[in-house]
């Protein structure tokens, strides 16, 4: 029985082993075809060297360096350990550490897939996750996706470790349930500083602690309530005390409340152009109009004849918007006066179609974000349905677009076999797409953050693991 049991484990070891080989290997290998240190990475590079060397949370821009609040502390301290260590403006060097993060990633995703189904789903989501080039190719720019997703598997995680923690009901905080409740607590706050929207993990955990307690039997005799309500309190001060000091910096610093950072990324002395958001609003509907249109505002020239076609309703307002871009194109910047004019523009539009503008467009965003071909950090065209202008790229993009398609049916098809937990991993899926609403621009790496589920979730549909009757918050599970 006990020769069994060790060729049992060193069988799961030595497929785990692969598993991550295999995984290092492709990151390896984006990090050296494909890098990406340019636009946002040097941003945040700016405010780390700037933070970590001279003292200043800043920007330096023409030879100038100014005090910034248009992206959070979490991606800049990363930046900043790493160009300290490894030496200053080493984008390669805090790419091999996220590759490395990475990995963590792909275990944590193995693991929650265990705990919450059975452990040939933990096996079959570690290689689909080491193997998934739509998350790995983000281990190669310096952005903040890598240790979002990192984070947000981590807090998923540890909730269930805790929901799971026999001890947790002792008199006292015993060890484990401290490690999971200061896992959580810390796992969603470093979330939320990499990104606004990563505070969706607290959004969706926090309470679910609560619900989870009285959803418990043993939440009858108070004991099991009054824990998890410390649990609770625990993890809202772990998170409120860097945001308090965020928060205050921000105050005495630009006299403005910016508990997170500008929806728009515009400093307080800049204009959020409110015309130009609503007008674009109007028009995008993919990624390439973000690319083309959204990114070269008050950067490069605006070109007319990239405007999609939906952009006019009349041959007035395709005139009018001719005459706006031209007018913008003199100096390549968005003035008060310009920014009008796009607002009166987009006011007739959203007038005469309400619902195209407040409900078709918002959706076909949310479709392409979830649905194009994720190679937005690869050397494509982005005009990937072109084929007579670049058949091999067309072929590779359709290949792309299938394999995310079919992650994101192997996933429905596991959250259809009802693994424990189910109510949260939904709750938070469709809080995500309901953000996501709400956005003007769409870009791809904005659903990445639920990867980690979908990984979880696809592996549990591959494994075939038997259908279990689960609501938000069940037993404890022995695995």
């Amino acid at each position: 029985m006990m020769q069994a049991m060790r060729a049992i484990f060193s069988r799961s070891w030595v497929n785990i082993g692969m598993a991550l080989a295999a995984g290092l290997a492709l990151r390896l290998w984006m990090i050296t075809a494909f890098p990406d240190v340019d636009g946002d990475p040097l941003i945040y590079g700016s405010i780390a060297e700037n933070w970590f060397f001279h003292g200043v949370y800043g920007i330096t821009a023409h030879g100038q360096t100014h005090p910034t609040l248009i992206r959070l502390p979490g991606y800049p301290l990363f930046l900043g350990i790493c160009f300290a260590l490894f030496g200053k403006g080493n984008y390669t060097a805090a790419m091999l550490v996220q590759a490395v993060a990475d990995l963590g990633t792909c275990l944590l995703i193995a693991a929650l897939a265990r705990r919450i189904s059975c452990p040939r789903a933990g096996s079959i989501a570690l290689w689909l996750a080491v193997l998934c080039p739509f998350t790995a190719n983000y281990t190669a720019a310096g952005l903040t996706e890598t240790l979002e997703l990192l984070t947000i598997t981590a807090s998923f995680y540890a909730f269930v470790r805790l929901a799971e923690e026999p001890t947790v009901i002792h008199p006292a905080f015993t060890a484990a349930v401290w490690r999971w409740t200061l896992l959580l607590g810390c796992s969603v706050t470093y979330a939320a500083l990499l990104r606004p929207d990563g505070a969706l993990a607290g959004i969706v955990l926090y309470p679910a602690l609560l619900l989870h307690a009285v959803r418990r039997r043993r939440a009858t005799t108070g004991m099991y309530l009054r824990r998890f309500i410390q649990i609770f309190t625990v993890c809202i001060a772990v998170t409120a005390l860097p945001f308090s000091l965020w928060t205050l910096r921000n105050w005495r610093t630009f006299h403005v409340f910016q508990p997170l950072a500008p929806r728009y990324a515009n400093e307080p002395w800049q204009s959020a152009d409110p015309g130009w958001q609503r007008w674009i609003s109007t028009v995008c509907a993919d990624f390439t109009c973000t690319n083309d249109l959204y990114w070269n505002l008050n950067s490069a020239p605006l070109n007319f004849h990239q405007i999609p076609a939906r952009a006019f309703d009349s041959a007035a307002q395709k005139h009018a918007t001719r005459q706006l871009f031209k007018d913008y194109n003199r100096t390549e910047h968005l003035s008060r006066a310009l920014d009008a004019r796009f607002a009166q523009l987009a006011a007739q539009r959203i007038h005469d179609h309400p619902w195209r503008s407040r409900v078709e467009l918002p959706w076909l965003r949310l479709a392409d974000m979830w649905l194009r071909p994720r190679t937005e950090l690869l050397p494509v065209c982005l005009r990937w349905w072109r084929y007579s202008e670049h058949p091999e790229e067309t072929i590779f993009d359709w290949a792309y677009a299938g394999l995310n398609l079919a992650l994101i049916v192997a996933a429905i098809a596991g959250l259809c076999r009802r693994p424990r937990y189910i109510g949260i991993i939904t709750a938070f899926i469709v809080l995500r797409c309901a953000l996501l609403l709400t956005l003007e621009t769409p870009e791809p790496r904005y659903t990445l953050e639920c990867f980690p589920l979908l990984l979880a979730l696809a592996g549990i549909a591959l494994a075939r693991c038997p259908t279990s009757q689960s609501s938000l918050c069940q037993e404890p599970h022995e695995s």
